[in-house]
């Protein structure tokens, strides 16, 4: 059986004097990875952009970016949190590295951005596999759907982002439409989607909420038998957000 790559290495708990890890609470990052086997999808999806004799694969990078972002970083120049802990996170990209590459996927976003949400959608899959009686959509149907909220927020940015724009709050930035899996329960949610758009976007805006709902359900894993978009097995739910003037 082919084992599952590992981009980043197997932390073990030894009693005997040697070096520590602070970021310790990565692991259930790196595990995860692992386990829902996103790092050998995404290696795959991003076959395509990596370059002859490259040494970072771009799924790591990419990886790198997304376990940044999950530690707490906002800027770029925080991969350096990961960059720090070799025995947890392994070789990682200098920031030159990681800005090329980007540059490169975003000078072909369309195809970039499908191959990243497939695999996205083969890990979720399996995890949602491996929960079992936990997953979101255990034993989901027409009377008991799954639900999923959909819903605008403001994020601030310097007015020299691209397409950042004045926001009906008088600040500046994004304002993008998400799309998350209801848990169930306050303030918890899956997020399947999210389309980036203009400070001044307006959130009702029907052809974003289109796009936006058929990129989740393109998310939802399809392996449960009879459960599919006519089966009325997922319940969409717009929020509250005010649509924006500018």
């Amino acid at each position: 059986m082919k084992q599952p790559i590992r981009f980043y290495p197997r932390v073990e708990v030894d009693t005997s004097p040697c070096a520590s890890v602070v970021q310790a609470g990565g692991v259930m990052l790196t595990e995860t990875v692992a386990v829902t086997g996103l790092a050998t999808q995404l290696r795959a999806a991003m076959r395509p952009w990596r370059k002859d004799l490259a040494i970072h694969d771009p799924a790591k990078i990419l990886l790198d970016l997304a376990l940044t972002v999950a530690l707490g970083g906002e800027h770029l120049s925080d991969v350096a949190v990961l960059r720090a802990e070799p025995g947890l996170y392994g070789l990682v990209a200098s920031d030159p590295t990681i800005s090329r590459t980007i540059d490169a996927l975003a000078a072909d976003v369309g195809p970039a951005l499908a191959a990243i949400d497939t695999a996205r959608a083969a890990a979720r899959a399996k995890a949602w596999a491996l929960a079992g009686a936990d997953a979101p959509d255990h034993q989901i149907d027409a009377q008991h759907p799954m639900v999923i909220d959909l819903d605008a927020t403001l994020i601030t940015a310097h007015s020299d982002k691209e397409s950042a724009a004045r926001t009906w709050k008088k600040g500046y930035g994004f304002h993008p439409l998400c799309a998350f899996v209801d848990h169930g329960t306050e303030g918890t949610g899956e997020p399947l989607a999210i389309r980036l758009r203009a400070g001044n976007a307006g959130s009702n805006t029907a052809a974003d909420h289109i796009a936006v709902t058929r990129q989740a359900l393109e998310q939802l894993p399809g392996h449960q038998p009879g459960c599919g978009r006519e089966s009325g097995c997922w319940f969409v739910r717009t929020g509250r957000a005010r649509p924006t003037t500018s």
